[in-house]
């Protein structure tokens, strides 16, 4: 199947980022979102990002204006039917994910790939909720988008080779390296990198060091570009918490039991640079 136009649900930070590198490649993308409001903040961050790139000598004004013009808004999942591909990239909610996919196999045409940027919830579960599960797969991008290279491909039991064969083109098209994964909570990077970031929010509720110093020392020590404590605030608190716990729920194993530090810093509402305040002030 040739992807010509792609869908994306959710204007957030990763759905902007989503629909920014679909516009980058040529591909005409329409993003929605319930609220116009939401849409329009993520057109000024996508209009922030090319401007960047524009002062950096990466694009010229003329390039940047096509890239905009490529990208349509809307806030009804009827203005995704003529879309190939569609790509959910709502809150990390396995509820809020089953209504949308439902929505989704309604609206979209029946050949449509519908796609999730979950990061751990259970693809084989999301394609159950539609009459095309053959053609659910998971596309898992990585925050920022417009710049990660990697792209976690996740299949379900029910995805059909074709199904994986368009989504891997079209993920190379947008200058991406996607990886092939099998269906299991947390996928590959997620199972690996959370648990460190949830063991890094033990290590400060334990008072074993500050948040900075524990950065500063897996930074340091380990060669890692960004501490886990700032990289969970720029995930988000609320999202390294759900992800923990679809790891403990699926493997029912206490190792991966969530910080109470983290349930702790979510139910205050401090979730990271989305709100002001995570295990950093952004104010």
């Amino acid at each position: 199947m040739d992807i010509r136009s792609i869908g994306v649900v959710g204007a957030g930070t990763m759905g902007n980022g989503i629909a920014q590198a679909c516009a980058v490649a040529g591909i005409p993308v329409v993003m929605t979102d319930v609220a116009q409001a939401a849409l329009d903040r993520g057109m000024k961050t996508i209009d922030g990002s090319l401007e960047r790139l524009v002062k950096k000598d990466k694009l010229t004004a003329e390039k940047k204006g096509e890239v905009l013009g490529r990208i349509g808004t809307a806030t009804a999942v009827d203005a995704l039917a003529g879309c190939d591909l569609v790509v959910e990239a709502a809150t990390e909610n396995l509820d809020l994910k089953l209504r949308i996919f439902a929505q989704l196999d309604a609206a979209a045409k029946p050949e449509a790939i519908i796609a999730s940027n979950t990061s751990s919830i259970s693809i084989t579960k999301l394609a159950a909720a539609t009459k095309r599960a053959d053609r659910v797969i998971g596309m898992h991008f990585f925050n920022p988008v417009p710049v990660m290279a990697l792209v976690e491909l996740i299949r379900g039991l029910q995805t059909s080779d074709a199904t994986y064969a368009a989504t891997e083109a079209v993920t190379k098209r947008l200058g991406k390296t996607p990886v092939q994964v099998k269906n299991s909570p947390g996928f590959v990077v997620n199972r690996m990198l959370c648990p460190m970031i949830n063991e890094a929010i033990f290590a400060l509720g334990e008072g074993l060091a500050t948040a900075q110093e524990i950065d500063d020392a897996m930074r340091l020590g380990c060669n890692h570009p960004i501490g886990p404590l700032a990289l969970c605030d720029l995930i988000g608190v609320d999202v390294q918490l759900a992800v923990m716990q679809v790891l403990f729920e699926g493997f029912k194993d206490s190792k991966y039991r969530p910080a109470p530090l983290l349930v702790e810093m979510v139910e205050a509402g401090y979730l990271g640079r989305k709100t002001g305040r995570g295990f950093y002030s952004y104010a």
